[in-house]
């Protein structure tokens, strides 16, 4: 996967000649000093490039251009040092097509109350530049993160760092491949489905499907040697189960899934796909339901959807882009069973096999055992419970002409209970602001059972994402209020019919 380094968030600096070369220089000064504490704040996951001052729209055009011609440029943040007139910046917004943060701050923290004078004023007019040029923003319609406050406050950092890691994700999601294994539909299931055209024209997702068998081959032509390298990773990694051991009744499920994770890893890096899904329905060729596999890919990064899920496989891939380098993880989930004690009500969260151990509280277990759908031998996976904390579930749902995105906010517990005879990886929280309302807003606003669980991702990253891609996004939090997301819908509604 790529470093994430490589990529840039270039740091544009506005003015006008008006002020003189001198003033100009301290604004050149000055913005640089801004860009380079932004870069080295090591928050920031990507190099923040300084570029010169911005005087006229001949200049602004050709930047605008050329951030959105260079691949390396993932965003830009623009800052009024000085009043920088906004009709010249029309040229350039119109053609920018890379996310754009306007940072609405000062050089200065404090006014120097005894020295003040108008050099002072005319180097230090960002209290009106930036509503000059907010407001072209807005008559332009434009997509933009607003972050307001003194640049070296945490607050403002952190939340430059947060749209840096959505455009990051919008950098990866136009040209995302996704593989679909087995590339059908299950059954009648009407939420995994959706239109993968329009994916591709909005989202830029290719999403295609490829045949079983073509897998299947990449993995019977696995070696002993591999599968005993890979094999002694898994012994150094996990906690194996006495079954499972060299020896054990159950080995050779482990051996077999170790040649399915080389295998399907071999497909994904030769055809260049972020992300990836299965079906139990549609397992011709393979010994088992690849569940390890699976969990062990989304720990690389890759993403996951199972059931052709090809939406939130995609969901899973942006997550893990957006939470490289911080603790935590993202990975599958599916909402599978409640307990409904009066006032302690919690959502059990799994799946058959497919939850990824980078949301694992500690060590994770590596077992085999029936599994009951598929009709293949019984599958090796992880077993574990998620460690506790804050958490969001994130899903996408095509609504016929749009895609809507959902996000919930949750708070992962610690099980009172042991849970000896579910062998699964899972989950268990409780929804914000409670389990009635959670439930009802993710009900209401039609969120599939399948989600991208997010323990390293914030809801206002979400958000700063749907922004970027043009979607519409349903926040579900400790603020929902039952009345206002219906009325919120059907403004969403009319919003992008009338949109159309």
């Amino acid at each position: 996967m790529d470093n994430q380094k490589t990529k840039e968030i270039w740091f544009l600096t506005g003015s006008q000649h008006l002020y003189g070369d001198e003033t100009l220089q301290k604004v050149a000064e000055n913005s640089k000093q801004v860009s380079e504490a932004l870069d080295r704040s090591g928050k920031i996951p990507a190099k923040v490039v300084w570029k010169p001052v911005l005087t006229g729209p001949d200049a602004i055009a050709e930047i605008c251009v050329a951030a959105s011609a260079t691949s390396a440029c993932v965003g830009v943040i623009t800052w009024m040092h000085t009043f920088s007139p906004a009709k010249m910046w029309i040229a350039g917004l119109t053609r920018l097509t890379k996310p754009l943060a306007h940072l609405h701050t000062q050089f200065n923290r404090e006014l120097p109350w005894g020295e003040i004078d108008m050099d002072f004023m005319n180097l230090n007019q960002s209290a009106h530049g930036d509503r000059e040029y907010g407001f072209i923003g807005a008559r332009l319609r434009l997509n933009r993160k607003i972050v307001v406050g003194y640049w070296q406050d945490a607050e403002v950092v952190d939340d430059l760092a947060g749209w840096a890691r959505a455009a990051l994700a919008l950098a990866e999601s136009r040209s995302l491949k996704i593989a679909r294994i087995g590339g059908m539909n299950m059954r009648e299931v009407a939420v995994t489905g959706g239109d993968r055209v329009e994916a591709q024209i909005q989202l830029g997702w290719s999403v295609n499907g490829y045949g079983v068998g073509d897998v299947a081959a990449r993995i019977n032509a696995v070696t002993d040697a591999e599968i005993n390298r890979l094999v002694g990773e898994y012994e150094d990694t996990y906690v194996l189960a006495a079954s499972a051991r060299k020896g054990g009744e159950k080995h050779q499920s482990i051996r077999d899934a170790a040649r399915q994770e080389i295998g399907i890893r071999g497909f994904l890096e030769e055809g260049g796909f972020g992300a990836f899904t299965t079906t139990f329905e549609d397992l011709h060729g393979l010994t088992q339901l690849p569940g390890l596999a699976c969990q062990r890919l989304m720990a690389d990064g890759y993403g996951f959807g199972a059931e052709g899920d090809w939406k939130t496989a995609a969901l899973v891939r942006l997550a893990k882009v957006m939470t490289a380098g911080r603790p935590g993880g993202a990975s599958f989930m599916e909402d599978y069973t409640y307990h409904l004690v009066q006032g302690r009500e919690q959502v059990l969260g799994a799946h058959m096999l497919e939850v990824c151990p980078s949301v694992a509280d500690g060590k994770p277990s590596l077992e085999v055992h029936p599994l009951g759908i598929g009709g293949k031998a019984d599958p090796a996976r992880l077993v574990f419970d998620s460690r506790p904390g804050p958490a969001v579930n994130t899903t996408l749902v095509d609504m016929g002409g749009r895609m809507r995105m959902i996000v919930a906010e949750i708070d992962v517990v610690k099980p009172d209970h042991d849970m000896p005879n579910l062998p699964t990886a899972r989950a268990l929280w409780q929804l914000r602001p409670d389990f009635k309302r959670g439930c009802e807003g993710w009900i209401e606003a039609g969120g599939a059972h399948h989600a991208a669980f997010c323990q390293a991702v914030t809801t206002d990253e979400w958000e700063d994402f749907a922004a970027m891609a043009g979607l519409e996004m349903v926040r579900l939090d400790a603020d929902l209020d039952i009345r206002s997301l219906r009325n919120e819908l059907r403004w969403n509604d009319a919003a992008f019919r009338l949109g159309r």
